[in-house]
């Protein structure tokens, strides 16, 4: 089921404003919140939040309402999934245990990466068939955009570099972060996309 000239302008022009939308709550957030801007309880630290809590949801609907790529949703479920536990370290090392988030991703992935590898026959077909899609390039711009690009960018040498004497801390914090939002933000829309590619299978599996 081929998707229309209209219909892919319609959804280019939403995740315009999605990304636009995030930009300009970043600089809300540095104009008019100086106390908190960068932190924990920042617009950004949110957002990176709220982004990875959609993407893991809309993974839910692939894999249990859609019931589609049942290992591929599985293993980015895992992933997405961990990645928004990890974002919450520093409130479950203060409020749980320290070491709290490791545990719970391990708990994730493990069990996870188990099924993948018995069921690899099955997950290689499916993977075939996602390798080929927009959103998996979405996906993997998002990831190296977030766990590559972004930490490289955000390195302390870096900033130290550029800045010299006028380095502060705040100025690597907010490369690196906001950076990493927009990482988020191209996973998301993949997910995005990864829910109307499979919903397109299945109304022609059904139609069919």
């Amino acid at each position: 089921m081929p998707i229309s000239f209209a219909a892919t302008c319609l959804r280019a022009a939403l995740y315009i404003l999605l990304i636009a939308g995030i930009a300009q709550g970043v600089f809300y957030e540095a104009l008019y919140l100086p106390d908190i801007r960068f932190s924990e309880r920042g617009f950004t630290e949110l957002a990176q939040t709220g982004l990875l809590a959609l993407s893991t949801l809309l993974l839910l609907y692939v894999r249990v309402g859609l019931r589609e790529l049942s290992q591929v949703s599985l293993l980015l479920l895992a992933f997405v999934a961990s990645s928004l536990i990890r974002e919450q370290d520093v409130h479950l090392d203060t409020h749980v245990f320290d070491g709290a988030w490791q545990l719970l991703v391990a708990l994730i992935i493990l069990p996870s990466l188990y099924s993948v590898i018995r069921h690899r026959r099955a997950f290689a077909g499916q993977f075939a068939a996602y390798a080929n899609s927009l959103s998996f390039g979405l996906f993997a711009a998002g990831f190296l955009t977030t766990y590559v690009f972004s930490r490289l960018y955000g390195r302390h040498d870096l900033w130290r570099a550029v800045l010299q004497e006028h380095y502060l801390r705040d100025f690597k914090n907010a490369a690196e972060e906001v950076v990493e939002l927009f990482g988020y933000a191209l996973m998301l829309i993949a997910m995005i996309e990864l829910v109307l590619l499979t919903r397109r299978w299945a109304l022609t599996r059904r139609t069919g």
